[in-house]
């Protein structure tokens, strides 16, 4: 099956339903066909072909939905672009992607026309009348669909590879754990995070698929959030949980009606017991804990009638998983491993990367890098990273990305990044500077530096200037003593 395919089903079946919403706007099934198919041809009458990249550097609108599904039935494949990246992290995904085209929403498109990329820059979707459906090539299930953008252990972000039927069979494993999940399912739901990002897309095709209504926010905002399942009696929504943390805190100062509200999930990092608990005295619901990456969605969750809080639950049907040790050989029950997947919804792979693909997928099983234990219930639970990737509220953060872009002030001799425990977003950022000798720079300056390179997410919060960075035998930054450095800098606060 195909994305789009739903969508016309759902057009015939249900002309009239609303498929979106966003703000005062929304779009039915018929007209969001009717536009896509439109849309698809205006690609193709552009001299496009199935498999050319288009990226879509958009917030969360009707116009990015129709940017999806028309490209999708065009048989391109869309490149997603967080609207916070700036002009030389947009310049990398458009110049490796090789996308042909740019659709960036207009208060976002500055950044855009900077990156200096080969591809035309839209900052609007075409208008087009047409009296007939237009006739489009046939799209085949495995055929890829969206490149997603993450940042990994490198210094540069990897473009993670869905096809249709990855993306399809994702909502087909919510299907199968409806009951498990307690999610309804034609009902209506909200999508708070950015569909740029893979946790968000897979709720746009879920609510697609099964033929429901969608909320759209164009940004976080806990009033918003609230207003928005008390306005449209939302029956679901996902979110990282430290956003959940300020959505909950919104909710006991100013309650609103959230009733109808019959499946809430958090994932993308760990969740706090104590969010659990004060999400259920507020919302009278329980908050249930999974796992997913960009790389496979949905992967495992709490089922809401046998929840066990700090777990990341048991694995979804359809979804095997195993934890190994550094030999590839499975633990013991309740021993940490890597966390190993398989499922029809896994990624293809990494565009234009056969050695990181072959390293996460060469075996048939999605090496996650993370640590997990199973407990002998067949729970999960998260025990650390692998990698050194830093997560801030559910977004990854590469430590090599950030130095390389302090490496570029003419102060810094030697930096090292890694993250730092907090409890509103998990971790932030903290970078160690030694500076050349008779030079010197302050933390507003390195600050504001950074902020021209890098998205604002990824800017450390936290300078912390040294000597010498603490190295290995090979010369090799020892993050694990600076994560220690700051560990004990917290303790003797305190």
């Amino acid at each position: 099956m195909t994305l789009h395919e739903p969508l016309r089903a759902h057009a015939e079946k249900t002309p009239e339903k609303p498929a979106f919403f966003c703000g005062d706007a929304k779009i039915s099934y018929k007209a969001l066909d009717d536009s896509t198919a439109s849309l698809a041809q205006w690609f193709l009458d552009q001299g496009l072909r199935h498999g050319d990249r288009v990226a879509v550097h958009w917030s969360n609108s009707i116009e990015a939905i129709q940017l999806f599904y028309g490209i999708f039935k065009a048989g391109l494949i869309a490149v997603t672009i967080n609207t916070r990246l700036k002009s030389e992290e947009i310049g990398y995904i458009l110049h490796h992607s090789q996308a042909r085209m740019c659709f960036s929403e207009p208060a976002f498109a500055p950044q855009a026309e900077k990156a200096g990329a080969a591809c035309s820059v839209f900052t609007e979707l075409p208008r087009f009348e047409r009296a007939e459906a237009p006739e489009l090539a046939i799209v085949r299930p495995d055929q890829p669909a969206v490149i997603l953008y993450t940042s990994g252990t490198t210094a540069r972000p990897k473009g993670v590879t869905h096809t249709h039927r990855s993306l399809t069979e994702a909502w087909l494993i919510l299907a199968r754990a409806t009951s498990k999940a307690a999610w309804e399912p034609g009902g209506t739901t909200l999508c708070i995070l950015p569909i740029m990002h893979m946790g968000a897309l897979w709720v746009v095709v879920c609510s697609v698929c099964q033929g429901g209504s969608l909320v759209l926010l164009p940004r976080f905002d806990p009033v918003a959030v609230l207003d928005s399942i008390e306005r449209f009696q939302c029956t679901g929504a996902v979110c990282m949980p430290a956003l959940w943390q300020f959505i909950v805190a919104e909710q006991e100062s100013s309650p609103r009606r959230v009733s109808s509200l019959r499946a809430a999930g958090a994932g993308g990092d760990a969740v706090p017991v104590a969010l659990q608990e004060r999400f259920r005295t507020f919302f009278g619901i329980a908050l249930q804990e999974g796992y997913a990456l960009t790389e496979s969605v949905p992967v495992s969750v709490n089922p809401a009638y046998a929840i066990r809080p700090g777990s990341i639950g048991v694995p979804n049907d359809g979804v095997e998983l195993r934890v190994v040790d550094i030999d590839g050989k499975d633990v013991r029950d309740g021993e940490p491993g890597e966390l190993l997947v398989r499922s029809a919804a896994n990624c293809i792979g990494y565009w234009n990367d056969p050695e990181a693909t072959r390293a996460a997928l060469g075996d048939g099983w999605l090496h996650t890098g993370d640590l997990a234990a199973r407990d002998a219930d067949g729970y999960y639970w998260f025990r650390g990273r692998k990698k050194e990737i830093i997560i801030r509220a559910g977004s990854n953060i590469s430590p090599q990305e950030v130095e390389e872009a302090l490496y570029r002030h003419p102060a810094v001799r030697e930096v090292g990044v890694v993250g730092q425990s907090d409890p509103t977003y998990g971790e932030v950022v903290a970078a160690f500077i030694v500076f050349r000798q008779g030079t010197t720079a302050n933390e507003a300056e390195l600050r504001q530096f950074a902020q021209q390179h890098l998205a604002d997410y990824k800017v450390p919060e936290k300078f912390v200037f040294l000597e010498d960075l603490p190295k290995g035998p090979t010369g090799k930054v020892f993050r694990r003593a600076l994560k220690e450095m700051l560990s004990t800098s917290v303790a003797t606060a305190s």
